[in-house]
């Protein structure tokens, strides 16, 4: 049998799976939408190993332990970007940060006395894109956004590009004055859990939007600012994890077990909510990161977390600053306690989405969606898609390599660095902790892979560094905000 015909094969057993029981228990009641909720969960920094069952030793996630457990974990899953404000754009359009210009966190950092300047990227995301929460607006949705957005533009204009313009229908973020995770005692209006854990607070917010919108098809995107610095916990928790530190664990760092802890205990309550207002049996629900756990800052490790076996995490050019922890919850479709170890990349929720929805959004948008659709790996964790994934990060950052692309093809991932344009390819399979460097042994993979990625750079007119005329070997690593 052809792809195609398997392809629409599966598109009708997913869509079949996920409109039956969904009639009314009693006549009196409104009727209730058949079409498939979506809550997409995006936690901030939370490594490949952030959870208990992604391997963590210390960390206690009992709430997404059991989600994993009746869903799909995608082992072989990454962020777009090695930090935030791109991948969330990846997953807001289906395309590559590269293809965007909008590659690095919002507003960025510059070094002016770098050996190469960064290019004059965008710093918000534009208009012209649809969005995910626009193409589900148009068909019929009702769409929140709760948490973190990081894609609008600071300052005067910073309205002009927030959720609210973007698709969605309500936006919900920390209460003003909230810097960290602690709301300040002058705001008054706590939520449902009268907490002023800033994480506890957003998640109220969460299950209001849930119990207001259970009788339309709604889609729900709660972005996390858990575990991002600053590593703040709650007390209690902070208290507990304290008692329970081993030495010769991989993860020791209480405050941010406290932090990985209050962001389960949030997904708890969100999947409690969808079962308390009848809505769990049709309800497709995601998880996952915005890119790898941030490990050291200028060359110094900062002791917050790890993300072994992989190296080191965000801004890095290496897997544990890309690959994510990932679990996808279909109802009647997802085989409990499945692993896929097809890599998946955030640039593929944008089509799934829409595929899962039966939504067709805008024609001229999608023919330039980078992503592919990955309901059919969901049906069925052995499939594959035949393709390779990249990665472009023209620019510095703390925890990082200097400017870098990336390719992965198969068990091969190849990164170029641009400072000097020395590569470096490593076999995943045999080598996931990216140690031996194998270019020099396998020149014809590696020239193979590179002329790959500068053709994915061109096609998709991925900006580049280039010669700083101010460069300063003394200063080159001093930072100049933007």
């Amino acid at each position: 049998m052809s792809r195609r015909p398997r392809l629409w094969l599966a598109v009708l057993f997913l869509m079949s799976a996920v409109v039956t029981n969904t009639a009314p228990a009693d006549p009196s009641e409104p009727a209730r939408s058949e079409k498939l909720n979506v809550v997409f969960l995006l936690a901030d920094d939370l490594g490949w190993t952030g959870l208990r069952c992604f391997g963590s030793d210390f960390y206690e996630t009992p709430n997404l332990d059991r989600l994993a457990a009746r869903s799909t974990r995608f082992t072989n899953a990454y962020a777009a970007c090695t930090v935030c404000s791109p991948t969330r754009a990846s997953i807001m359009t289906g395309m590559y940060p590269a293809r965007l210009h909008l590659t690095d966190f919002i507003a960025g950092q510059n070094r002016p006395f770098a050996k190469l300047s960064i290019p004059d990227w965008t710093k918000f995301l534009e208009h012209r894109h649809v969005t995910i929460a626009e193409a589900l607006q148009q068909a019929g949705y009702r769409t929140g956004m709760i948490g973190k957005w990081h894609l609008d533009q600071r300052g005067a204009r910073a309205n002009e590009f927030a959720p609210v313009r973007h698709g969605y229908d309500e936006q919900h973020f920390k209460p003003p004055g909230t810097r960290g995770y602690f709301i300040p005692e002058k705001f008054k209006p706590l939520g449902e859990s009268g907490s002023r854990y800033a994480t506890d607070y957003l998640t109220d917010q969460a299950v209001d939007f849930i119990e207001r919108s259970k009788d339309k098809p709604f889609f729900l995107y709660f972005a996390y600012h858990t575990p991002h610095t600053p590593i703040e916990g709650r007390e209690d928790l902070v208290a507990e994890f304290r008692a329970k530190v081993r030495e010769d664990a991989t993860h020791k760092n209480p405050v941010y077990a406290a932090m990985v802890k209050s962001l389960d205990m949030s997904v708890g309550r969100v999947l409690q909510q969808l079962e308390k207002s009848g809505v769990a049996d049709r309800t497709l629900v995601v998880f996952t990161s915005d890119n790898g756990g941030l490990t050291q800052r200028y060359g110094k490790h900062d002791g917050f977390t790890e993300n072994l076996p992989l190296r080191r995490g965000k801004g890095s050019a290496y897997e544990g600053g890309v690959r994510v922890p990932t679990i996808v919850y279909l109802p009647g479709v997802s085989k409990p306690g499945s692993d896929c170890d097809e890599p998946v990349c955030t640039i593929d929720w944008y089509p799934t989405l829409l595929e899962l929805t039966g939504s067709k959004g805008d024609s001229t948008h999608n023919s330039s969606v980078d992503g592919a659709s990955i309901a059919g790996l969901i049906r069925d964790p052995q499939a594959r898609l035949e393709r390779n994934l990249y990665w472009h990060y023209p620019h510095y950052h703390a925890g990082g390599d200097g400017p870098y692309s990336a390719v992965r093809s198969g068990d091969w991932r190849l990164i170029e660095f641009h400072e000097d344009r020395h590569l470096e390819l490593y076999n995943l399979r045999q080598d996931l902790g990216e140690r031996q460097n194998l270019a020099a042994s396998h020149p014809k993979e590696a020239s193979t892979l590179l002329a790959d990625l500068r053709s994915w750079r061109k096609r998709v007119g991925a900006q580049m560094p280039t010669p700083n005329p101010d460069f300063d070997a003394k200063k080159a690593t001093e930072v100049e905000r933007n």
